[in-house]
């Protein structure tokens, strides 16, 4: 102490100690509820101290009590993980792959996200073929007529999907266009088991497309990467067969989002 007051490198010291015993007792709780003791043998240190950083860590909702003397965590901590899962930016990660993609196939990788009824391309990487498709950043789609909006829709369980099938307009923009919400509902059902979705002409009448689903920790669909090409240059067949590598660079970009898949 300096003339009756603590060292600011005391205090430091003493904060710095708190809060990597605090960050303790939320990790030991990440395996399931505890009672005082065993927290305590698992910090190292005295019930007395254990219990004064309890109290701190419950004021926050960051543990809860399920009883007198057991401890589980609380609320505020899911709802900072959530906070942090959804601050992840997809279009960052993806682009490396995104560029590969392109290069591996030639075609036009468009990664995209679902707004309200609609999907919103965040990403582009441009053909490599003479012909190329127009479209750009930041350009909106009807979710019932493109493949990376059938993707975005298949991850919805299925009572979500009947409200979003039901609002839609279904506006036929080409002949090939999907009007009926029953029929689009099939369409859904049909992504859902096979992990990736097609528009042969659907959007526009002279492209075909192919699209798989981004995953994210929780594991729900949170972005689409499609495979795009002209008719003119590759009839839907010769596009399909890009289908497996499409869905191995989904996976390894929800891989780096968090996601871990179910056969890791």
């Amino acid at each position: 102490m300096v003339g009756g007051t603590v060292d600011d490198s005391e205090k430091d010291h003493g904060m710095s100690q708190s809060l990597r015993r605090g960050l303790a007792l939320l990790t030991e709780l990440a395996d399931g509820p505890r009672n005082l003791d065993q927290l305590a043998e698992a910090v190292g240190v005295h019930k007395s101290t254990v219990m004064r950083l309890l109290r701190s860590l419950e004021a926050d909702r960051f543990v809860k009590r399920s009883d007198v003397y057991r401890y589980r965590l609380g609320s505020a901590l899911f709802e900072l993980a959530n906070r942090a899962l959804d601050g992840i930016d997809v279009r960052d990660t993806a682009r490396s792959h995104l560029l590969e993609l392109g290069e591996s196939t030639g075609h036009t990788v468009h990664l995209a996200v679902r707004e309200d009824d609609q999907v919103v391309y965040v990403d582009k990487v441009d053909s490599t073929h003479a012909v190329r498709m127009y479209s750009r950043i930041g350009a909106r789609a009807p979710l019932h007529c493109t493949a990376v909006g059938k993707v975005l829709l298949s991850g919805l369980d299925e009572s979500a999907r009947g409200e979003v099938a039901a609002a839609l307009d279904y506006p036929a923009l080409t002949d090939n266009t999907i009007t009926d919400p029953e029929r689009f509902l099939d369409e859904l059902d049909r992504v859902s088991r096979s992990g990736y979705a097609v528009d042969r002409g659907e959007h526009e009448d002279f492209v075909h497309c192919i699209a798989a689903g981004v995953r994210d920790p929780r594991g729900e669909i949170v972005a689409a990467v499609s495979l795009s090409a002209p008719k003119v240059l590759f009839d839907f067949d010769e596009l399909l067969g890009s289908t497996g590598e499409l869905s191995r660079v989904c996976d390894r970009v929800s891989v780096e989002l968090g996601w871990q898949s179910p056969d890791s």
